[in-house]
């Protein structure tokens, strides 16, 4: 039963880094069994397909992050009910980071595959999230709506998604951007500081009134 479990671990685990670094298409399954020195074999009786095994990666991390920040969002409500929509986003920051106890660099490693999964349009992943995550989404887009209750559902829609990108980019662009910052301006960012710069921006973005 271990070593059945370590191989799941390491396919995991290999997995994940291929992933982050050249995108779900672009990993094949050849290339995880390799890194993770098992045989094709050993992918399908854990996993079954590409497919899964893409969900399972990130469920490590969604199984820890989403109900954390649900907790904070509660939390958050229960204390400031005119909570603006920059404490809302706030509210995300400690979950995340919170992710690098579960995996070494796991905040970045979290936010890539999310970003991988949104660029490459993998739409079995948003099924997946919607299905198993669906409340906790759902308590974040009422909590932010509630923040900015000037802005129209449908327009909405469009801002969340909006959002998503820029912290997509951003996620993606971040040691470009970092190292930028630090010859240009002397500035030393880690992802925290990189995730509480954005947060303003994302706010007032959302919040902007819709114009005729």
């Amino acid at each position: 039963m271990a070593n059945r479990s370590d191989t799941k671990t390491r396919i995991l685990d290999a997995a994940e880094k291929l992933f982050a670094e050249r995108g779900f298409s672009e990993t094949s399954l050849r290339l995880i069994t390799s890194k993770a020195e098992v045989n094709l074999a050993s992918v399908n009786y854990h996993f079954g397909s590409k497919k899964e095994l893409i969900r399972a990666v990130l469920a490590r991390y969604l199984d820890v992050f989403m109900p954390a920040a649900s907790s904070e969002i509660v939390s958050l409500q229960s204390s400031d009910k005119d909570a603006s929509l920059n404490d809302i986003f706030s509210t995300l920051v400690k979950p995340l980071l919170d992710l690098n106890q579960l995996r070494s660099e796991g905040t970045r490693t979290f936010l890539q595959l999310l970003g991988r999964g949104y660029i490459e349009s993998q739409g079995h992943l948003r099924w997946f999230i919607t299905t198993h995550y669906g409340d906790h989404l759902t308590q974040f887009v009422k909590a932010v709506a509630d923040s900015a209750p000037h802005i129209p559902p449908a327009e909405m829609f469009w801002r969340l998604h909006f959002t998503l990108g820029t912290v997509v980019f951003t996620m993606a662009s971040a040691d470009a951007l970092t190292e930028i910052a630090a010859a240009d301006f002397g500035e030393h960012n880690d992802i925290e500081a990189v995730i509480r710069k954005v947060i303003p921006y994302l706010s007032a973005g959302v919040a902007v009134p819709v114009t005729a």
